[in-house]
């Protein structure tokens, strides 16, 4: 009877082993799923290595209860990126495994064979002629089309639509037949690619030639310089191979967008991947990548661990995002797994920014990423002119200078749109008694409580803990409470108020929350109507409104002081992305940032010089300071109920720490307070460490994920590993 290390979803840094009843007619693959006992509850697991029973001779194992899958479910490759991420994040692999497994793979759902569903002609269909469609020009060009060949049943419905379908399907003329999914088959491009300019063609031509084997390519290009019709040019070759493209996006707002480009562009089957989709979506979407027939697949980070049968490119757009950075549980990267996986799977990745990361460029400079750059924009239109308006002295009206609201009214009126960036969503960050200054304060966090007026609640963006709006102060009993500063919820309903005759479109997570929302919204943007376009960091991520010529950045200072060492390279990216919004199409844009402190060296840095120059300040600034990336680093945090316990528990951490230091080059800084406190009614406890030896760092941090799992103090509370932490809060 072979023995299988299993690996489960439990929080624990092991495999498990059982044995596996011998049947000629069951093979049991590595990578395959298996039900098995753990304890009283029956788990789904995944078979990570297989044993002769000799080398359990006198242990006494537990049986699997069922294999679930004939054939492996994680191919080797996936496997390989998975150790490796449960490594070097030193997380326990069974958690890792949720990533990268579809929630119904991971309930135990059978795997059965995925069919789709294909119109074509019948015998009828294909022996008649075009005069029976005399009075119907829409069923003519469908029977025209599979007359060449079969479409799937989305594809004709999208095209020609679900009624032209059924009447050729009522005729006898069609019918719908369902076969399994195969590898795609290349067709040629719907459309034919755009002329290149020399930085773009370079570009290309870079790419292209590395096809076939490991190469990581860093594309630099200013805002609108064209860098999607450079990853389009670059994906047609893979495709024209029969190998697949992933395409990584930062957030479900972009894959709308990218998804419209790329079907303009490529006749071939297409998916997206993101946290929006049912479970039912996901399984199925797992299933067209595995199978090849996705020829692209365009995601969210998790889309990284899906499965392909031949990768031929990843691409990574807008590289710099956090969004990029898992926050919670596994805090992978997945520009930084993605790398990994282009190794594995030896083909190129392109990382695309018009704001690399600090860390993309230092990899630059140590010549392991190839440096594409796009100077210009790819249009005769210029950068955007940006403006500063000192908002000292000025009288505001709802946050906006009289010289704003003008230049907003005379775009609108020109028939252009104008985008307003405002990083705050709900209607004000707090409210405020005017009887004695009580502010209405998270009961369970060091944090003030979001107004949201539309819902009448108190919402905190931190612990998601929501109360109804007081009618009275809960200090002093007085009803006069009132909304103190300004969400974007505060900004649509003033500007409706200022300039009522045109429409607003606001854009954020509350007003995409429900299904269809975010795509209702964009349609509306791209009408190209005149309006008014309010929204939080979400507009900021690489959307194309070609209609928006003024972009105004309503408060742009409480982003100017922070503790944060990285604060200055997130503004400045923030500030570059924002400004790119405007003049996308025929009209010259401009940018209007308000702020009361027009002469800070970060906002004439990046206005006068461009983003570029500022990233080489900075580069040498963390340099000098021996901060990331020339300093590895990670993070430890603590939480519990008493704040002494986090801090002596973090103390035996830093001791040891002291001890190795004295053998490795290791820094630390800590324990300290978060500058979030408390959260969610924990209080929270944090220890930096720092190496510029990468090795030394990780075998400092196995030795103390050894000192914790047999301290007694670990189990009174709440403790997170951060490798390579990007949210210091």
């Amino acid at each position: 009877m072979p023995i299988l290390r299993v690996a489960l979803p439990v929080p624990l840094r092991q495999h498990f082993d059982y044995q596996m009843e011998t049947d000629e007619n069951i093979s049991v693959s590595i990578g395959s799923r298996v039900l098995v006992p753990f304890g009283k509850r029956q788990l789904v697991g995944v078979v990570w290595q297989i044993d002769p029973a000799d080398s359990f001779a006198d242990a006494q194992l537990k049986p699997v209860t069922q294999l679930l899958d004939p054939v492996p479910v994680l191919g080797s490759i996936l496997r390989d990126l998975l150790s490796f991420a449960a490594d070097y994040y030193h997380h326990p692999l069974g958690d890792v495994l949720t990533s990268a497994l579809p929630a119904l793979l991971r309930e135990g759902r059978l795997l059965t064979q995925e069919k789709q569903k294909l119109l074509q002609l019948t015998a009828e269909g294909q022996a008649c002629s075009d005069t029976l469609f005399k009075r119907s020009a829409k069923q003519l060009a469908l029977w025209l089309q599979l007359k060449q060949t079969a479409l799937a049943e989305a594809e004709a419905v999208s095209e020609f639509s679900r009624a032209t379908l059924q009447q050729l399907i009522d005729k006898g003329i069609a019918e719908l037949i369902s076969q399994p999914f195969t590898p795609f088959e290349y067709q040629p491009e719907k459309q034919k690619p755009l002329p290149l300019n020399p930085a773009q063609a370079l570009s290309v031509t870079a790419v292209v030639q590395a096809l076939g084997r490991f190469e990581r390519f860093l594309l630099e290009g200013v805002t609108g310089s064209g860098k999607t019709e450079v990853y389009l040019q670059a994906i047609q070759p893979v495709l024209a191979k029969g190998q697949q493209v992933l395409v990584l996006v930062p957030e479900i707002g972009l894959t709308p967008q990218t998804l419209a480009r790329f079907e303009k562009r490529f006749a071939v089957p297409m998916l997206t991947w993101h946290s929006n989709m049912t479970d039912h979506e996901r399984l199925r979407c797992w299933q067209r990548s595995q199978s090849g027939d996705a020829a692209i697949v365009i995601g969210t980070r998790s889309a990284l661990f899906l499965p392909f049968r031949n990768l031929g490119l990843l691409i990574i757009d807008e590289e710099h995002d956090q969004s990029l950075k898992q926050q919670d549980g596994f805090r992978y990267h997945a520009r930084d797994l993605a790398v990994k996986r282009a190794s594995l799977e030896q083909c190129p990745i392109l990382l695309g920014s018009a704001t690399p990361s600090l860390e993309s460029l230092y990899n630059v400079q140590q010549q392991k990423f190839i440096h594409l750059q796009l100077p210009e924009r790819a249009t005769s239109q210029q950068v955007p002119k940006i403006e500063l308006l000192d908002l000292k002295q000025q009288v505001l009206k709802n946050g906006l200078a009289d010289g704003t609201l003008a230049q907003i009214r005379q775009t609108l009126k020109r028939g252009q749109q104008v985008m307003l960036f405002l990083n705050r969503r709900g209607f004000a960050p707090a409210l405020i008694c005017h009887e004695c200054g009580w502010l209405t304060e998270c009961l369970h966090c060091s944090a003030f409580t979001t107004y949201h007026k539309q819902s009448r609640q108190l919402i905190c963006h931190h612990c998601a803990a929501t109360r109804p709006v007081p009618h009275q102060c809960g200090n002093c009993g007085s009803t006069q409470l009132a909304p103190v500063g300004q969400g974007t919820e505060q900004l649509e309903e003033q500007l409706a108020r200022l300039i009522p005759e045109f429409p607003i479109t606001r854009l954020d997570r509350d007003s995409t929350r429900r299904k269809g929302s975010l795509e209702a919204h964009l349609d509306m943007i791209h009408s190209g109507t005149p309006q008014l376009i309010i929204g939080t960091q979400m507009l900021a991520k690489g959307h194309h409104f070609p209609a928006v010529s003024l972009v105004v950045v309503v408060d742009v200072d409480g982003a100017l002081y922070s503790s944060d060492f990285r604060a200055s390279e997130q503004l400045a990216q923030l500030l570059t992305q924002v400004s790119g919004r405007a003049g996308r199409g025929d009209v010259a844009g401009k940018v209007l940032l308000q702020t009361h402190y027009p002469g800070h060296p970060l906002l004439q840095d990046v206005i006068q010089n461009g983003y570029h120059s500022f990233a080489r300040s900075a580069l040498l600034e963390r340099q000098q300071t021996r901060l990331p990336p020339y300093q590895h680093m990670a993070m430890f945090r603590a939480e519990a109920l008493d704040s002494a316990v986090c801090e002596l528990w973090l103390t035996l951490l830093q001791q040891h720490t002291a001890q190795q230091a004295q053998l490795a080059p290791l820094q630390w800084l800590g324990p300290v307070k978060a500058p979030l406190e408390k959260k969610a009614g924990k209080f929270r406890w944090q220890l930096q460490l720092f190496s510029p030896d990468r090795k030394a760092l990780h075998q400092l941090l196995a030795s103390l994920i050894q000192l914790i799992q047999g301290s007694a103090l670990s189990r009174k509370l709440k403790w997170q590993l951060d490798v390579d932490p990007l949210d210091l809060s």
